[in-house]
Order: structure tokens, then sequence, then C-alpha cells
């Protein structure tokens, strides 16, 4: 009776799960990604830092960012970020205050620097989430060529 009732339970709480699938899935195989990476590290080497958006689901979008420069300070007030790094290493700062923020459109605020945040090293295998609303920034080493897939989340 306890295995059948379990059972019933289980098949009754996954229902919903099915019924809010929208029914699509995709596929970014590694070596597609490798060749984007690829192509976007070309760039980036010329400009500092290039980018590519792989899918946008309107809740989420998933993309490849490729630095070979550090990047500014910012805070995104309506998207949480999950990054992988796959490639290089870098200085996360999370937290503190925006030295000379300014708000763009979209909630988006950009400045020089952070004060008083946290400091890590990340590197390949590293997952890292940033919350809507936190202050971060990437400092890229002199010479390397840092890469993440980003999943920005809709708030």
């Amino acid at each position: 009776m306890k295995w059948t009732m379990l059972c019933v339970l289980a098949i009754a709480a996954s229902v919903p799960a099915v019924a809010q699938s929208s029914g699509k899935s995709d596929l970014f195989a590694g070596k597609d990604l490798d060749a984007k990476i690829a192509a976007l590290a070309e760039k980036a080497k010329a400009t500092g830092s290039a980018g590519d958006t792989l899918a946008d689901y309107g809740s989420h979008k998933i993309q490849i960012s490729v630095r070979t420069v550090s990047g500014g300070a910012e805070i995104h007030a309506h998207y949480d970020d999950v990054m992988l790094v796959k490639q290089g290493t870098a200085t996360l700062i999370t937290g503190g205050t925006v030295v000379d923020a300014k708000e763009g459109p979209g909630g988006e605020t950009h400045g020089k620097s952070i004060e008083g945040g946290v400091t890590r090293t990340v590197g390949p295998g590293d997952i890292i989430t940033v919350n809507a609303g936190v202050p971060h920034q990437l400092l890229v080493p002199a010479g390397a060529t840092y890469v993440a897939i980003v999943i920005k989340v809709k708030e």
C-alpha cells in the first residue's frame, strides 16, 4: 500500500511539470560551441571582448562571452547571471559599491570598478551565480583569454 501511494504521489507531482513544459528542447553541441568560441576569440583579440546569444527563450538567454581584457563594473536590475567558466582564469569581484555608476537602458548600471567587494579567482569548470542587483566585475589577466557560457535568467 505504501509503495502504491508513493507511486501515485510521484506521478501526481510530475504532472504539473509536464503541463508547464513548452515542448521545445535545444542541443548546443560541444564541437559547435568550440567553433563559435574560436571565432569569438579572434574578434576579442581585436576588441577586448566578443559575445554571441545562442538562444533567447524569453525567461532566459544562453550566451557565450569571450574576454581578453577586463570588464567594467556592472549591475543587472532584471537578470540573474549564471556563468560556467570554459577557459582561462579571471578575478571576479562581487558586492561592494560601483564607482562612477551610471544607469543605462533596461536597468543596466555600469561603472569603472567596485569598491569593497569580495574577490575570488575563477577558472575552468567553475559555476558562478550573480543575482540581479549585485554589483560584479571580471578582471582578466593581461595576455589571457577568458571564456564563459552565460545564462541570463530574467527576474
